[in-house]
């Protein structure tokens, strides 16, 4: 028996319906809230009000009971419609994976259905200034008191703690302050006594804020861990798999957006003759590479999502890593050439396409750097020897 190679039927009508909503919204309300300091949350409660937003989480818990495959093409489709959801990446899929998989029921039962209908915004703290990608070297700690748990450190360049109601934190143990890390993960409320933000500048206009968090004896009820606190890093990888596959249907996305954008631009902007622009190879033949680079990272990140659903956890790791490699770089040159392609229109505030010049270079550093990738991707997958 022979299989077409396309997504399922419902995946499509999925597809078809965030479209749709996406496009109700589009680039110029993203530009409008970035602009006046406005947020997503307009698009994001009615994307949860349709099941688009819990789509991976399971049915029992208010979820559309569907895997990371359909969640990623949930945002890609977002985002080809110029109004990506960047909180998608860690609201249902980090944060709702992790606690679908480690959870307690009481948990699952607490959390899950608010993340899914969007109502509960989950953020997600792992980064730490002195470690960077070495999340083994986090210093943030957590210490038994009686029945509670006492977290103390620092967090660096965490997206939307101003929207969200919680932030699902990574810790380690006291007494796990030297050796490999234990990570413990902590749902912390962001009005918690002793938790302090503070946001970071950055230079692309987005709705979405960057923070540095500040955690001074923050007290918690023992039943905030999620978990177990000797669980080890599997339990991390619950929900770093799927931020990577995530990271990179993002980052196709918005490929997906420049790349028509452009193409549209070479069919009616004509300079020479009465031809468009877009009959000249020096045109079209970038606007066709970027169409192939972009099939190939979605092939990446469609694969690494079926393994991941699939509960291939090892092989998805490797596949989420190349996926979010993949994405980071076709958008880059999706970028480079649509503003390219618009000449010094591209450059202009009226086009849309300068600004994310900068924001589709974040898909080469976070959430894991491309090199770091690399070094996966040579120890995992080549077998050479370990380099740092």
């Amino acid at each position: 028996m022979t299989t077409m190679f396309t997504e399922p039927e419902e995946r499509v009508a999925l597809r078809e319906a965030v479209r749709k909503l996406a496009g109700k919204y589009g680039h110029d309300y993203v530009a409008k809230q970035a602009a006046s300091g406005g947020k997503m949350t307009e698009m994001w409660l009615e994307m949860g009000r349709n099941g688009f937003l819990g789509v991976n989480l399971p049915e029992e818990y208010g979820g559309g009971g569907g895997g990371m495959a359909d969640l990623a093409a949930v945002l890609e489709e977002t985002a080809a419609a110029g109004a990506p959801l960047l909180m998608m990446v860690v609201s249902p899929a980090i944060c709702g994976s992790i606690i679908t998989r480690c959870g307690t029921e009481e948990q699952k039962k607490r959390w899950l259905p608010s993340i899914a209908d969007g109502t509960h915004l989950m953020a997600f703290g792992i980064t730490e200034a002195d470690a960077g990608s070495n999340s083994h070297q986090i210093t943030t700690t957590a210490t038994r008191d009686g029945d509670e748990w006492v977290l103390s450190g620092q967090k660096t360049f965490i997206s939307g703690v101003d929207e969200a109601q919680s932030v699902l934190v990574v810790a380690r143990t006291a007494d796990e302050k030297t050796g490999k890390l234990k990570p413990a993960l902590f749902v912390l409320p962001t009005d918690s006594e002793g938790f302090s933000k503070q946001v970071i500048p950055m230079s692309w206009q987005a709705p979405e804020k960057q923070f540095t968090l500040f955690l001074d004896q923050v007290r918690l009820p023992a039943d905030a861990l999620v978990g177990d606190e000797d669980g080890g890093l599997w339990q991390l990888f619950a929900g770093l798999n799927p931020e990577r596959i995530m990271g990179g249907a993002f980052s196709c996305g918005m490929a997906i957006y420049a790349l028509d954008k452009a193409v549209e631009y070479a069919k009616v902007r004509s300079v020479w003759k009465d031809q468009p622009i877009g009959a000249h190879q020096g045109i079209a033949h970038p606007l066709a590479k970027i169409k192939i680079e972009l099939e190939q990272a979605r092939l990446l990140w469609q694969k690494a999502a079926a393994l991941y659903d699939a509960g291939d956890d090892m092989t998805a790791g490797e596949y989420a890593n190349m996926a979010k490699y993949a994405g980071g770089e076709v958008a880059c040159n999706a970028t480079d050439v649509a503003v390219h392609t618009h000449g010094g229109n591209g450059l202009t505030v009226e086009y849309g396409l300068a600004n994310m010049l900068v924001a589709a270079r974040l898909g080469r550093i976070a959430p894991v750097s491309r090199e770091m990738i690399l070094n996966f991707v040579a120890m995992h997958s080549l077998g050479l020897p370990k380099s740092y």
